[in-house]
């Protein structure tokens, strides 16, 4: 049995300009979202939600993946990827979770991008139309800031009550023009004001 998916939402977003200066390589982010049925909604609380995770949590994971990396033109131009999911009203939390929150589904992505970093995330409730947004780092640095990013998208029919949006999240560069250092420089700086 595969989660029940009612449609497939792509969403692509090239930066060209920030803060009034122009660049000479745009960055390009793009989301992939499920809309799916809530295979735990309006069964009263259940305790143990593995039995569905590991029945269809793989299958899910492959078919976005394959969807994401074409839709950027190929995993080679991931620099930084996340995930995200939103809870009908009819669902607790801990559901989105479950869908994201497991090597089943997360490892496909990994692998595809040749990744070192975990991949960061958002889970929430929300109704149709609600803000859906994609947290992002770099796939191989967790300190560079750089690609502290996050791509905001919403589907106008979705979640509804009794569903997940399920979403993964990939761009080809940071955010443009970034000056704020990285996390290292921070360490540096900070060992060397308490060595004085």
């Amino acid at each position: 049995m595969s989660f029940e998916i009612r449609k497939i939402v792509s969403y692509v977003e090239e930066t060209l300009i920030e803060g009034g200066k122009a660049t000479d390589k745009p960055v390009t982010m793009v989301g992939l979202a499920v809309v799916m049925k809530n295979p735990w909604a309006g069964r009263d609380f259940v305790d143990d939600l593995r039995s569905e995770i590991k029945a269809n949590s793989s299958e899910l994971g492959a078919l976005m993946v394959k969807r994401l990396v074409d839709a950027i033109g190929g995993a080679e131009k991931i620099e930084a990827y996340g995930k995200a999911a939103v809870v009908g009203a009819d669902g607790e939390i801990e559901h989105a979770s479950a869908v994201i929150h497991n090597l089943r589904f997360g490892n496909h992505y990994r692998q595809a991008v040749n990744a070192k970093s975990y991949l960061s995330f958002t889970n929430k409730r929300g109704g149709p139309g609600t803000s859906i947004q994609i947290p992002m780092m770099h796939k191989d640095d967790e300190g560079a800031r750089s690609h502290y990013i996050t791509l905001e998208m919403q589907i106008e029919d979705a979640p509804r009550a009794d569903e997940i949006v399920v979403v993964l999240g990939a761009s080809d560069g940071g955010r443009l023009h970034p000056r704020i250092g990285n996390r290292y420089s921070d360490l540096e700086e900070l060992a060397a004001e308490q060595a004085q």
